[in-house]
C-alpha cells in the first residue's frame, strides 16, 4: 500500500507537469500571435533603400544585356554563342 507522503509526492508531481504544459501552451500562444501580426503588416519601406518595382526592372534589363558578351566583343574571352571571331576563319 502507497504511504499517504507517496500520494501527496505524486498529485505534487502532476501539479507541476500540469503547470509546466500550461505555460508553454501559453508561451506557444503568445510567440503564434506575434508572428501572425508581424506578418500581416506590409513591407518596411527604408530611406535611401532598394525599391522592389525598380529591382524587378533592373533585372529584366540585365537579362537582356546578358545576351552580349562584352568580353568576347572587346576580344579578350571567347564567345560561347558560336559566331564569334575564332569560328569565323575569313576573320584574321
Amino acid at each position: 500500500m502507497k504511504k499517504p507522503e507517496d500520494t501527496a509526492q505524486s498529485v505534487q508531481r502532476v501539479k507541476v507537469g500540469m503547470t509546466g504544459l500550461a505555460v508553454v501552451m501559453l508561451l506557444i500562444g503568445l510567440a503564434s500571435a506575434i508572428f501572425s501580426s508581424a506578418s500581416g503588416d506590409g513591407p518596411v519601406t527604408v530611406a535611401g533603400g532598394a525599391k522592389a518595382d525598380l529591382v524587378a526592372n533592373q533585372v529584366l534589363s540585365n537579362d537582356a544585356a546578358a545576351d552580349r558578351e562584352p568580353l568576347a566583343e572587346l576580344g579578350i574571352a571567347p564567345s560561347t554563342t558560336g559566331n564569334s571571331a575564332a569560328a569565323d576563319p575569313a576573320k584574321p
